[in-house]
Order: structure tokens, then C-alpha cells, then sequence
């Protein structure tokens, strides 16, 4: 039997905790934006849904370059990537932050994004590798976690810090943040090993499967559903908090704790009850849960209630969907979870056009309407992958947890 010696473990934990921070920074540069969108309007004298479309520059930028990345780069130093990206997400956000203007802000986000692109697929990389066999999955699970977070603490955090300091304060720590680390993973994640190239024919391969394609369908309007609420949560929530970026903090960081605790439960549940049935309820709950936010949107407490409820449903959507992708073809799980990152990061940059849209032609109680509708698609994209015919036998893991 092989042992894992507790002097390996001690090496190899902490350089997986520089990389959950990355990606915790990583993810707060890109959810913070959401409890600043009234001030940094307006400091630069434009509409919120304005600002909005940064994040869908954002995530384009990642969406693309992230994979491209992977194949244009192949043997780059993981170290180098993971440095070189935080130290574009420090010159970008530095350069957000100090923007006079929406196009000079949205260049920083740009430079931003484009770290972020470098940093994460080669942090997940890099985090399976360091640890031994027997714990890569839950060390991909330990650096990932840093991105959850970001959600739950940082982006609360952010808002809070820009209600007391100014919307520039945030943005500023974040830089901050990621200079340090990356001076830290420059000295401490040394000789990181390489894996192997993917061919452009491999890493396309899964896209001819369309069961794989209407899940990454619905993961696109499941996550553009969550994040057209998420983005635009100041002005929805307006009336229950009095426009108090405080009371906005605490919203989010109630809705990213419970998001957080459905995460971790969510995997539990997918392994008792199979992929189909966890994703399908949660699915269905998040629909309810943005249908009911325009209704209570003066009650503070309530809407609370409804934040930590929406925040469990929308995050334990998201195990039982990489799980079906997984099922699907395990033989290929690391290239089908790439794309389900590039659908995610899709719907994120669906997001602020939906919401724009939403906000001009009926104003804020119209966005959880929309974020409703794109999770009722995402529900029916899901069922309709059970009933497309498989091209080939389906692997007998995949019949097991259905």
C-alpha cells in the first residue's frame, strides 16, 4: 500500500495554499465588480449597465485566451505562466483603479483578464501534479476552492471596503494581493512538472459528442442566469437596502457562504441521488428563487432569506453538471472540464448584455426575471441531453450514476 509521508505532505500543502490564493485573487478581481457598479458609474460619469460590459470583455478575453494558452504554450513553464499572469492582474487592476475614464478601465480589465487566463488553467494543472496520485483530486479541490471563496468572502469584502473607502480601495488591495503572490510563486513554485500536449484535433474531439455540447449549453445560461442577478445586485436590491453598500456586503457574503455550503454538500447528494436528479432540483429552485426576488425586494430579511436560498441552489447546480460532463467521457474528463471553463466564462460574459437589456427596457425588477428565464433554458437543455441517442455504448460509469 503506498503511504503519503507527513514531511511530503508539509511540502507540497502550503505551495497548494499559494495556489488556492491565486485563484481566490483571481476570482475577486472578477466578482468585486459587481458592489462597486453604482460608484465606479458614477466616478466616470456612465450608466451601471456601462460598466457592466467590462466583465463581458473580461470573460471573453479569458474564455479565449485561456485555451489558447494551453495550445499555443504548451511547454512555458508553469511557474512562469502562474507569474507572469498575477503579474498582469496587478499592472490591469492598478490601472483600472486609476482609470479616468470607462475606455481606460475597461483596458485594465482587459490586461487583468488576460492573467487570469495564464494563472488559472495553469494553477489546476499545476496543483494535480504537485500532489501524489492518491490525492490530486483533492488537491484540484483545495486550489479550487479559492475561486468559491473569492464569492463568498472576497467579493463581500471588496464592497464593504469600497462603502467605507472609496470604489478605487478594492482594486487597489486585489493588485496588491497579486504582486506579493506573484513574487511568492516566482520563489516557491519552482520546477513545477509539465504535462503532456493536447493536439487542437484532441481538444475539440468532445464537441462531437452532443450530449457533452447541451450541457455545456445549459452550464453557459446557468451561469448567465446566476451572474445577470449577481452583476447588477445593487440596483436590484436598492429598495430593501437603501442603496447602504454595507447592507449590499452582507447580502453577498450570505449568498456566497450558503453557496459555499452548497458547493461542498452538493457533491454528497450528486454521489447519493446521480447527476440528473440533484442538478435538475437545484435548477428548478434557482428558477423559483429569482422569480420571488422582485416580489420582496423591499424587505430586507426576507431578501436575505432569498439570497442565501438562491446562493445554495445556483452553486450546487454546478458539481452535479461537471459530473454528468465527466460520465459522459471519462477517458477525456481533463479536456471536457476545459470547456465547461469556456461555457462558464461564455455565460458570464452573456450576462451584463442580458442584464443591460433588462435594465432598458423594464429597470432592475426585470433582471431576476431574465436570470430566471436563462435558468429555465439552462433545465431544459440538461433534460435534453438524456434523450439525445448516444453515438456510441455509453461507458458503464456513466449508466451507474445516472
Amino acid at each position: 500500500m503506498t503511504t503519503i509521508e507527513p514531511s511530503y505532505s508539509a511540502r507540497y500543502y502550503p505551495r497548494l495554499a499559494l495556489l488556492a490564493f491565486g485563484l481566490f485573487v483571481v476570482g475577486t478581481n472578477a466578482f468585486v465588480i459587481a458592489g462597486l457598479l453604482p460608484d465606479i458609474a458614477a466616478s466616470l460619469d456612465v450608466r451601471p449597465a456601462d460598466v457592466s460590459y467590462s466583465i463581458t470583455f473580461y470573460a471573453i478575453v479569458v474564455a479565449v485566451a485561456a485555451p489558447a494558452v494551453a495550445i499555443l504554450l504548451p511547454r512555458v513553464s508553469r511557474t512562469t505562466l502562474m507569474a507572469s499572469g498575477l503579474g498582469l492582474i496587478a499592472v490591469g487592476t492598478v490601472i483600472a483603479a486609476a482609470a479616468p475614464t470607462l475606455g481606460v478601465f475597461t483596458v485594465g480589465r482587459i490586461v487583468a483578464a488576460l492573467g487570469g487566463a495564464a494563472l488559472v488553467p495553469a494553477a489546476t494543472a499545476a496543483a494535480a501534479s504537485l500532489a501524489p496520485p492518491v490525492k490530486r483530486g483533492q488537491a484540484i479541490a483545495f486550489v479550487t476552492l479559492g475561486f468559491t471563496l473569492a464569492s463568498a468572502l472576497g467579493s463581500p469584502l471588496g464592497t464593504a471596503l469600497g462603502a467605507s473607502g472609496g470604489w478605487q480601495l478594492p482594486l487597489y488591495v486585489v493588485a496588491a494581493m497579486a504582486a506579493v503572490l506573484g513574487v511568492l510563486v516566482a520563489f516557491f513554485l519552482r520546477r513545477v512538472p509539465l504535462g503532456n500536449p493536447v493536439s487542437i484535433a484532441e481538444r475539440f474531439a468532445p464537441l462531437r459528442d452532443h450530449r457533452i455540447v447541451v450541457v455545456l449549453g445549459a452550464t453557459l445560461f446557468m451561469t448567465a442566469g446566476f451572474n445577470v442577478v449577481y452583476i447588477f445586485s445593487s440596483e436590484i436590491t436598492a429598495g430593501a437596502t437603501n442603496s447602504n453598500g454595507t447592507l449590499l456586503a452582507v447580502l453577498l457574503l450570505v449568498y456566497g457562504l450558503a453557496g459555499t455550503v452548497g458547493n461542498l454538500g452538493s457533491g454528497f447528494l450528486t454521489d447519493r441521488f446521480g447527476n440528473r436528479r440533484t442538478a435538475s432540483a437545484f435548477m428548478i429552485i434557482h428558477f423559483f428563487a429569482l422569480v420571488v426576488l422582485p416580489i420582496i425586494d423591499l424587505n430586507y430579511l426576507v431578501t436575505a432569506v432569498v439570497f442565501a436560498v438562491w446562493g445554495l441552489a445556483a452553486f450546487s447546480a454546478v458539481p452535479p453538471l461537471q459530473h454528468r460532463l465527466i460520465s459522459i467521457d471519462p477517458a477525456a474528463s481533463g479536456i471536457v472540464l476545459s470547456w465547461y471553463t469556456t461555457a462558464m466564462y461564455a455565460g458570464i460574459a452573456l450576462a451584463p448584455l442580458l442584464g443591460g437589456a433588462a435594465l432598458a427596457v423594464g429597470g432592475a425588477q426585470l433582471v431576476p426575471d431574465v436570470g430566471a428565464g436563462a435558468v429555465l433554458i439552462a433545465l431544459v437543455l440538461f433534460q435534453l441531453g438524456y434523450l439525445i441517442r448516444r453515438r456510441t455504448a455509453e461507458p458503464a460509469f456513466a449508466a451507474q450514476v445516472r
